[in-house]
């Protein structure tokens, strides 16, 4: 899996490179998110390269969006194309985690 991440203030993006989350790379998604964990409560999926999301991925996301509220932070995706955000908006996604045009959008959401 790989990630990239930048830290914008208290905010860290990070931008998810391949182009499939599902349940073939979903434990190393994890393993990814909680060494960023620590960095950061505050967090943007960059997910433009992401082109298809199966429901374990949606379980890794939603799994993720737990762990920062837990820690009193939060979860924005940001470029999301419109297969995989016609899958979050079909299982109802998007009412739990916001989901933004940009990447500027998402994090001027956290002000």
């Amino acid at each position: 899996m790989e990630l990239s991440t930048e830290e914008i203030g208290d905010i860290t993006v990070v931008a998810v490179l391949n182009e499939v989350l599902d349940a073939g790379n979903t434990d190393e998604f994890k393993t990814g998110f909680a060494s960023i964990l620590n960095e950061s409560h505050k967090m943007v999926f960059e997910m433009s390269h992401v082109k298809f999301v199966d429901s374990s991925g949606c379980g890794t996301l939603l799994f993720c969006q737990k762990q920062l509220s837990k820690l009193g932070g939060n979860l924005k995706l940001c470029g999301v194309q419109e297969p995989v955000r016609s899958l979050f908006e079909l299982v109802r996604m998007d009412r739990i985690i916001d989901i933004f045009g940009s990447k500027e959008e998402a994090i001027k959401s956290f002000q």
